[in-house]
């Protein structure tokens, strides 16, 4: 008997090797009749990598956590709606147009849309399987094993905080616009032959040199209005996951009223020769400039505005009926968004010839050609003493809907490090719950400290392709997993299940893995012609990535220590709990 009562077993041969045991009543899963069981055996260091969590487990984690179920489907539509719609819309469409696919960035969509539904229907029946927080990461865990599992988690990062400070940088121009608007002009320094506001322009820009090509430098400013724009989304999350929801119903309402209000305003200004030629012809023979490899191209950048919309899987364990809930939040938020990014798009390139799309605010430059002066309405601190209602209600629209982006993508960030932190791989400081508000809040606020400095300091263009490659990646493995379950547990009860099984999981993979590769060239050509840093910022990412493993998620993983329960079913390469004494009992 250990001190304090706590019993020690003795130590057991087995496979010619010395190992304690670490005990546990075997846990059923619910409604599946799998018994997974505690391993007692010590394994090779490969095999250890490839430990896996039980199915079991996953579905037990599923019911017994800390946080509380207060979301339901029309809560979790509107958590994708907010999350998708944001940058993809108001910044990337007139980049993707002018400098890309032209009118054909109709078909852009298309391609990226087909890409996400497929994982989306993958994203569906995994969250309806296993509805816990961690999303990627949890359907990596009990499918290839945990270092494949902190891969992925560690690339999430990519896709949700990465992409949050992306998000937030764009925020804060057309909070600068719209203050502007108000008499409330910010100081200006020059970049590039360009005026930049001063407090709202990252440390490091993208600026063309005197052949053209863009450099990377300091601007001597920081981007604090971006800072302040994350600050705020970090203290929401931490209030709670029901206040954040209320929120965020009210800003998709309010973005999408001002999105359909622009279309029905605009499209009497349609030109239909803007559409002409419709697919423009590649003339350089660049890969990405027009044409067909146009189109391709432009769908792997769109595909950073479909990010988010797995961000639903990350609020399974906060479902109040995940199993009905998810899937409809999924699906649904894909198809509403798919349909309004096709409109817009359409209305856009009508009105305004796609060449002239490449402004950071493309609806903004459509609403300034219409120039509706019924709009007008005089106000002494204007430009010109006037203020256009149309212009200021498009940029109160891209400040809400870029607002709602940030909220759904911390949010996912902060809930893929609570589900890590619980399994031993980060500390437990990322899913230590408030005591009254019941959300995950020091792991929150370092959260947002993180993705604020990286605001401040970034440009949009240094990390989309990094953001997009990220959400690829992540898409893939999900669609994995579901072959996986497919193949090891086909009786496995699913309350939704992918149209067409394993080939529809197959096609998902080759659309993602497509449209990742067309991210990748783009930073392997920059690396080449002497723009390294795009590509060494990934490389050294991941470098971080595997020290933290091998030094912290490696030695604390729960798993490893026999805590958790093991998928120990058969197989070449099985792993089991090494076993570290009365782990269980402690």
């Amino acid at each position: 008997m250990a001190p304090g009562g706590r019993k020690r077993h003795a130590p057991l041969r087995s496979r010619g090797r010395l190992s304690n045991v670490a005990e546990a009543a075997p846990l059923r899963s619910v409604d599946t009749g799998i018994v997974p069981q505690m391993a007692s055996i010590t394994v090779s260091r490969g095999s250890r990598l490839a430990l896996k969590k039980s199915i079991a487990q996953i579905q037990s984690e599923a019911n017994n956590h800390e946080l509380k179920r207060t979301l339901g489907a029309l809560n979790l539509v509107s958590l994708g709606v907010g999350t998708i719609i944001g940058a993809g819309i108001f910044v990337l469409t007139g980049q993707v147009a002018s400098a890309n696919a032209g009118p054909a960035i109709l078909l852009s969509f298309v391609v990226a849309g087909v890409a996400c539904a497929l994982a989306g229907l993958c994203y569906a029946e995994l969250s309806s399987t296993m509805p816990v927080s961690g999303s990627a990461y949890t359907y990596a865990y009990g499918t290839l094993g945990e270092v494949f599992a902190w891969v992925m988690g560690w690339l999430l990062v990519l896709e949700y905080g990465v992409a949050a400070a992306v998000v937030a940088v764009g925020w804060s121009g057309y909070v600068v616009s719209l203050l502007k608007d108000f008499g409330v002009v910010f100081p200006h320094l020059m970049l590039g032959g360009h005026a930049a506001p001063m407090f709202a322009t990252p440390l490091v820009q993208a600026l063309p040199d005197a052949l053209g090509h863009l450099t990377f430098q300091f601007t001597g400013t920081l981007n604090l209005v971006a800072s302040v724009g994350i600050a705020a989304v970090a203290c929401l999350l931490v209030i709670g996951v029901s206040e954040s929801a209320k929120v965020n119903n009210v800003i998709v309402v309010v973005k999408c009223a001002v999105l359909f209000l622009f279309v029905a305003v605009a499209v009497s200004f349609v030109h239909p020769a803007n559409w002409h030629p419709f697919l423009p012809k590649n003339t350089t023979g660049e890969f990405g400039a027009y044409g067909w490899s146009g189109v391709l191209r432009g769908g792997a950048i769109i595909f950073f505005a479909y990010v988010g919309f797995e961000a639903v899987s990350t609020a399974a364990a906060e479902a109040k009926r995940p199993s009905r809930d998810v899937p409809i939040g999924i699906l649904g938020s894909l198809l509403i968004c798919t349909l309004i990014y096709m409109v817009v798009a359409a209305v856009l390139t009508g009105v305004v010839p796609y060449k002239e799309l490449a402004a950071p605010d493309p609806i903004a430059v459509a609403i300034d050609r219409i120039n509706p002066t019924w709009a007008n309405l005089p106000y002494p601190f204007a430009p010109g003493g006037q203020l256009n209602f149309m212009s200021l209600a498009i940029k109160i629209g891209a400040v809400m809907g870029l607002s709602s982006v940030m909220l759904g993508l911390s949010y996912g960030q902060t809930r893929i490090f609570y589900s890590m932190a619980r399994d031993g791989l980060l500390p437990g400081i990322f899913a230590r719950i408030h005591p009254k508000f019941r959300t995950p809040w020091i792991g929150t606020i370092l959260l947002g400290l993180f993705i604020a400095v990286a605001a401040s300091l970034l440009p949009i263009d240094l990390l989309s392709d990094l953001v997009s490659l990220g959400t690829a990646l992540a898409f893939c493995i999900v669609c994995l997993s579901v072959i996986y379950l497919r193949r090891r547990y086909p009786d496995l009860e699913r309350p939704f299940k992918v149209p067409g099984g394993v080939p529809t999981a197959i096609a998902g993979i080759v659309a993602c893995l497509s449209l990742a590769l067309f991210n990748i060239l783009p930073m392997v050509q920059k690396a080449f012609t002497g723009q390294p840093l795009p590509l060494l910022i990934l490389v050294t990412y991941c470098v971080i990535g595997v020290l933290v493993y091998a030094f912290y998620g490696y030695r604390h993983s729960k798993l490893g220590k026999g805590i958790d329960i093991l998928d120990t079913g058969p197989g070449p390469n099985e792993a089991f709990a090494p076993g570290h004494g009365d782990a269980l009992n402690r």
